[in-house]
């Protein structure tokens, strides 16, 4: 499979790197993933026969809600460019039907997959797309007569035709007619009233792709610009040059082989000792679960998909449990188990200021956008971390979301009064964090209610 080995080739050290530019601390976290990641390039190295032996070694992330668990896979899914899905445990126990719902991940995880290789067809064809975009254009603009005039001097004639269409193309090339009128003729698929209240994108992927095969197609005329009609031919000569077998043949060789699959709250699925009731679901979850881990195949719209090479990232805070408590075969399918710390002030004020994305470069960039220029001082950074740290302590704990919740209240005023105030700049020191946040944070019951 040597498009698979070629994607994203990166050593483990240069995983880490990446993460770390996002990613604050964990570090056990993310040599873990990138280890798994790297196997899984050695294993596409193998010859056939010990590749199959090879399994990927599924890993289980223990640690409070906000530490970065679910962006460490994130992350990491998006700088491999591999097919990634999030799903939490929990939801499978509000359904009856545990077997097919679980079944439904692997489901969602080859559409994602689709979605991944359709954008890489996208731009092999966007070239060729473009050129019949043009062509189309002339014709709906330039159209040919009925029959042509063999005279030369007839203005039917291929040569005066071919002098016309040349001299709007050129036009049209220079985008001297965006706003020139033409029809178009749209298709619209047909949608059954009995699905209109749940939505198409609600029902499972299989009853979906039987309905968008065997509904008919409305078509109407439709007038619009020529720049507008360009993104609606664009998309049509993109869908007619991308084959669909083949981007459907890939996709399922990327999820069976690359893809990841992040199980969260694995926590909140272990059943109590006395199991009955709700504990009895979470105990069937868990076996639903296990054949999805071990290796099975799973009927998809695209065709069956194996699931012995996914890469299954669990996560879970595990206060009230512990990851012992999990059935014994599940427990042996996450051979791999880290422990991600609590994050401290330290922790926070690197997440204020270090990443790419920085929650206080963020509003820098978008107050930015009103002429407005915000400086945080480091006081005030050291100010906001301690304020995360104590409301962490004494209210719920969510991790670096509280430096959200926390960055909002401080900055609601500003936001609201940057349009009128004109360029300007703004200092946020402590006093200014202080000032705004040490009513809310005195107050406890307050404090909960908001942040």
């Amino acid at each position: 499979m040597p498009e698979l080995a070629g994607r994203k080739e990166l050593t483990p050290r240069e995983i880490v790197e990446a993460l770390d530019r996002h990613i604050v601390g964990q570090d056990d976290a993310k040599r873990a993933v990138a280890i798994a990641i790297r196997n899984r390039w050695r294993r596409q190295q193998l010859d056939e026969e010990m590749r199959a032996e090879v399994a990927p070694k599924n890993i289980l992330m223990i640690g409070p809600t906000g530490v970065g668990k679910t962006e460490i896979a994130r992350r990491l899914a998006r700088l491999t460019r591999a097919p990634f899905i999030k799903v939490e445990a929990t939801k499978y126990t509000e359904v009856g039907y545990y077997g097919r719902d679980v079944e439904s991940m692997v489901r969602e995880l080859v559409e994602n997959a689709i979605g991944l290789v359709r954008e890489e067809e996208r731009d092999s064809v966007q070239e060729e797309a473009q050129r019949r975009v043009t062509e189309r254009l002339l014709d709906l603009l330039v159209p040919a007569p009925p029959s042509f005039d063999a005279s030369p001097d007839s203005p039917d004639s291929p040569d005066r035709y071919q002098r016309t269409r040349e001299k709007f193309r050129a036009m049209v090339t220079a985008g001297e007619l965006e706003e020139r009128r033409v029809e178009l003729t749209l298709e619209r698929k047909a949608t059954p009233m009995m699905f209109t209240n749940m939505g198409m994108e609600q029902m499972d992927v299989d009853l979906q792709g039987m309905f968008e095969r065997i509904l008919p197609r409305n078509t109407s005329r439709q007038e619009m610009t020529v720049a507008e009609a360009r993104g609606v031919l664009f998309e049509q000569e993109v869908e007619g040059l991308i084959n669909q077998e083949k981007v459907q043949a890939r996709a399922i060789e990327l999820a069976e082989n690359v893809g990841i699959i992040f199980v969260d709250e694995m926590d909140k699925v272990v059943a109590s000792e006395q199991a009955h009731g709700a504990d009895v679901s979470r105990q069937g979850v868990q076996r639903d679960l296990l054949p999805i881990v071990e290796g099975t195949s799973v009927q998809t719209r695209y065709g069956m998909v194996r699931t012995d090479h996914v890469l299954f990232v669990a996560a879970g805070a595990f206060h009230r449990a512990k990851p012992s408590d999990l059935m014994p075969e599940l427990q042996g399918r996450f051979p791999i188990r880290v422990e991600l710390n609590a994050l401290t002030k330290e922790d926070f004020m690197r997440i204020l200021t270090e990443p790419r994305g920085a929650l206080t470069k963020q509003y820098v960039a978008l107050l930015g956008t009103e002429g407005v220029k915000v400086h945080f001082t480091d006081d005030a950074v050291e100010t906001l971390a301690e304020y995360a740290q104590r409301l962490n302590q004494t209210t719920q704990n969510i991790g670096a979301r509280r430096l959200y919740t926390i960055l909002e209240r401080l900055l609601e005023e500003l936001s609201f009064e940057a349009p009128d105030m004109g360029a300007g700049r703004v200092e946020v020191n402590a006093a200014y964090v202080q000032e705004r946040l040490d009513d809310v944070a005195r107050d406890e019951e307050l404090s909960k209610f908001i942040l």
